[in-house]
């Protein structure tokens, strides 16, 4: 295995030191270098709003929260929904529970002898209906807010020992493929990380290149430079948000800097630079491809030979290449570690004054960048490297050697900071002793996300989990890891147990002796002071033959063999939610958790709008939770430290998909309308109905208690239903049936990597919203609304034949009822697959209607009217059922 190579560069300045000498203009940047730019955080008197939904657990603490009786507040507030809502909610959920209990126990006295398969069937799917319904509900019993406070924190940091009592804190980013995660996203990414108002020499930045692609690495070079301009700029003029896309993108803006005099032409400047920064990055693949084509002509003196790809500086690219070659090729390439900026000096260093070749005045802003590494991990044949798990891993191993920052923030490429004081948030948590913040693993912050549809068609915003199920995980022992916009703790992501069930140093004594955590002494060494959550991080390194070499040792491909990584340390291996099952570890060991969310949101990221693309998401999702049942990871297996209804809460994450299978054939069942007999799926069939309609609107007005103390909208809540039957009719199945052939082949499950949006219109930014792709995975939902358009106009055909007074018609309009409601919850899916005629909801109402009607008269015309009418709307009554399941 070849060594991982290494390489520095100087921190990219150029810029001429100047020290002000604190005259006015100067002490305003530099205090908004030094202290949070952004306007201080206000004290928080309420976590409620306008409705005032929530209250404070302890008024006093509140009320107190100034400090003035000498005790130190609180950095953080805690709020409960406020009884009035609290407790008609819970009574529901009771008497929903009661309810249940009551209509299998009806069901099972009132057995239909006549269609027992049937009846047997419908009976299966709804005990499970309830059991889900029931695992879903339970963690929701007590839903708690935790709300930051950043005035506390910054009294802290004013009144403490230095100014730069904030830890350190390193900033993973991880990327794979160019074209699939767009190159843009990346690089916003990153300038936004290192515009970011954290002291500056206390956090890193890692870039993790899974292609291993030169791509990749000159556009953090080109990064570098530019955010020598973009850093300065957001500091001077107290820029929000501080990614250059976003901000640019922005109509309109309160400005809260300094010297709103100079924001217009400085603002101009700074943009035209970014773009032609733009026009660097789009061209990256041709500069390079003719560079090297231009280095191997000269090398080979003809076209054909090696097609090397070729760094600026005249060397072959460690990693890979555009024409593959052995050793560099994707899956086979070195390993690559270079840091592009270096670690920084603690003492500010001041811009120059405006002037000719420098036309932005700088002169009173600190023009430090955070230190930015660049790795690319090995890759050998026949090693399983274990994808995003594999490659945080590498990170966490990299960055224990670069800066070992007590605490690790992580980022997908398409994700960018959208408030600069996000990085200081979780430290409100996680060093708050008296708020518990010893024994808080991570802190998760919502997704939220840019360019989604106005209706978000697709329930990308997937509001309902993150403000409603997510946020009331607060009230146990917290959410669980979602992947991205989350800080952890570095000694829980090394295992370690929390303090108050064993000391770190001991542990990871033990655990370095049995050699769990690889073979680098170097790196078992820096764990103890990684561990230490008062620390900064590793003043600079110098990069010499023994760092490189161990460098080189931990982003090995075989690094992992035989130790703990992937299981009891680290990112957890062979499940492909692997985010989930990492926090999971984290609680069974007794860590706990906290979801909070911050105005402006924190983090923001892009979304899949494309129908095909969503659906692929999911599939990844679900199929990884059930990857997650049948493993290691199994709720039902950890000790007792999982809080009981943690266990629960867990247990529902990794089942929720079966329960949809029931769903899925239930919405099948209106073929029976075709068949001649009679089929009931329950007698008496006027109490089984009474039951489904009290059922029924229970859940609904449970879901309006919800609707109320998550803050969410209605429009929120209905397209968390509508999405929910989409995936419960394709994509969930469709994941239990890769789980059962991976359970019987043993074969690992693929799911393909998420494209981002990448449709190019000009003149139409949801273009991908409407472009069809095609694939087996929409097949099944498209047979069921086949199969429900068919139903209603075979209802519609017999109530016209028996008539609409008859026992007969009345029955199947009834039934006709509950299949608009399927075709209703499916109207989402039915515009997506009608590429741009989606775009005109009312062709899509005319050709149902046509089609129903079609349906109708052939019936009425061809097919006899039986007295079987019943059958179809006991089949189209049983999927009523399916909305016993979770929606959340």
């Amino acid at each position: 295995m070849s060594a991982a190579a290494v390489t520095r560069r100087i921190n990219a300045g150029g810029l001429r030191v100047e020290v002000t000498n604190g005259n006015g203009a100067a002490g305003v940047y530099v205090a908004a270098a030094a202290a949070p730019c952004s306007p201080a955080a206000k004290r928080v008197n309420d976590g409620g709003g306008k409705d005032d939904v929530w209250v404070a657990v302890d008024e006093a603490d509140v009320s107190g929260a100034s400090g003035g009786d000498g005790v130190r507040p609180t950095l953080f507030r805690t709020y409960k929904v406020k009884g009035s809502i609290l407790h008609p909610y819970r009574f529901l959920i009771l008497v929903r529970l009661i309810a249940i209990v009551a209509f299998f126990a009806w069901r099972v006295r009132h057995k239909n002898r006549d269609g027992a398969w049937l009846w047997t069937m419908s009976m299966a799917g709804d005990v499970w209906f309830g059991f889900s319904w029931v695992l879903n509900q339970l963690p929701k019993l007590n839903p708690i807010k935790r709300v930051a406070d950043l005035a506390a924190l910054a009294d802290r940091q004013q009144h403490g020992t230095s100014s730069g009592e904030l830890p350190g804190v390193d900033v993973f980013v991880t990327t794979v493929d160019p074209v699939d995660e767009p190159i843009l996203y990346t690089v916003n990414s990153i300038l936004s990380i290192l515009a970011a108002d954290y002291p500056v020499d206390r956090y890193a930045c890692y870039l993790s290149d899974d292609g291993g692609t030169l791509v990749h690495y000159e556009a953090m070079v080109e990064v570098a430079k530019f955010a020598e301009l973009w850093v300065p700029f957001c500091r001077k003029h107290c820029v929000e948000p501080r990614a250059p896309e976003s901000y640019f993108a922005m109509k309109t803006q309160a400005y809260r800097g300094g010297v709103a005099g100079e924001l217009m032409s400085d603002r101009r400047r700074v943009r035209r630079e970014y773009e032609e920064f733009k026009v660097r990055i789009d061209s990256l693949f041709s500069t390079i491809r003719k560079r090297s084509d231009a280095y191997n002509r000269a090398k080979n003196g003809k076209d054909d030979g090696e097609n090397a790809t070729w760094m600026a500086d005249g060397t072959h690219w460690p990693g890979t290449w555009f024409e593959p070659a052995e050793n560099h090729r994707k899956g086979q390439h070195a390993g690559i570690v270079q840091v592009l900026l270096n670690h920084p000096t603690s003492k500010p260093r001041f811009g120059v004054a405006a002037s000719v070749d420098n036309p932005l005045d700088f002169s009173g802003v600190d023009v430090r960048l955070p230190m930015l590494v660049y790795i690319s991990r090995e890759k050998r044949p026949g090693y399983n490297h274990q994808k995003k798990a594999g490659a945080m891993n590498a990170l966490l191993r990299v960055s224990a050697l670069l800066s070992n920052a007590p605490f690790i923030i992580n980022f997908d490429c398409d994700h960018y900071v959208n408030n600069s004081q996000a990085f200081r948030a979780p430290m409100c948590f996680m060093l708050d002793r008296r708020g518990g913040g010893d024994d808080v693993a991570f802190v998760q912050f919502p997704q939220r996300f840019d360019d989604v549809d106005p209706t978000d068609r697709y329930a990308n915003h997937n509001r309902v989990f993150f403000d409603g199920t997510t946020l009331s995980l607060n009230g146990l022992q917290g959410p669980s890891y979602l992947g991205t916009g989350t800080m952890f703790r570095r000694a829980a992501l090394y295992g370690l147990e929390p303090p108050r069930w064993g000391a770190a140093g001991s542990q990871i004594k033990a655990m370095g002796n049995a050699n769990k955590f690889g073979a680098s002494s170097t790196l078992v060494s820096s764990m103890l002071d990684g561990a230490n959550q008062e620390r900064s991080i590793t003043p600079p390194v110098a990069i010499d033959g023994s760092v490189a070499r161990d460098l080189g040792a931990v982003t090995a491909c075989g690094y992992d063999l035989g130790t703990s990584w992937g299981r009891d340390a680290g990112w957890v291996y062979d499940i492909a939610t692997e985010d989930v099952a990492t926090g999971f570890r984290m609680h069974r060991q007794g860590w706990r958790s906290v979801y909070t969310s911050m105005e402006p949101a924190a983090f923001r990221g892009t979304a899949p709008i494309n129908l095909t693309e969503r659906l692929y998401q999911i599939l990844r999702w679900s199929g990884g939770s059930l990857e997650m049942f049948f493993s290691h990871s199994n709720a039902l297996l950890a000790g007792r430290r999982l809080h009981p209804l943690q266990r629960i809460a867990y247990l529902n994450m990794s089942t929720y998909p079966i329960v949809t299978v029931f769903i899925f054939f239930y919405n099948l069942f209106p073929v029976m309308w075709l068949i001649s007999e009679q089929y009931y799926i329950q007698q008496p069939f006027g109490e089984y109905l009474l039951y489904l309609v009290a059922i029924i609107a229970m859940i609904h007005v449970i879901g309006m208690f919800e609707v109320k103390w998550s803050g969410i909208t209605v429009l929120d809540w209905c397209r968390n239903e509508q999405f929910y039957m989409i995936g419960s009719t394709g994509v969930y199945p469709t994941a239990v049936l890769y789980m059962a052939l991976k359970l019987f082949t043993g074969k690992g499950i693929h799911f393909r990597l998420t494209s981002k949006q990448t449709t190019a219109s000009p003149g139409d930014k949801f273009a991908d919203l409407y472009t069809v792709r095609w694939v087996p995975l929409l097949i099944p939902t498209i047979v069921v609304l086949a199969v429900n358009v068919g139903a209603v106009g075979v209802a519609v055909g017999k109530a016209a034949a028996w008539g609409l007074l008859t026992e007969q018609g009345r029955f199947a309009v009834l039934g006709m009822v509950f299949n608009v409601w399927i075709l209703a919850l499916l109207y989402p899916f039915a515009l997506g697959i009608m590429g741009q005629w989606g775009k005109r909801p009312a062709v899509l109402f005319v050709a149902t209607v046509m089609a129903v009607a079609a349906v109708a008269i052939m019936y009425a015309a061809f097919g006899a009217p039986y007295q079987a009418g019943l059958s179809g709307v006991a089949a189209s009554l049983g999927k009523a059922a399916s909305l016993t399941g979770p929606s959340g």
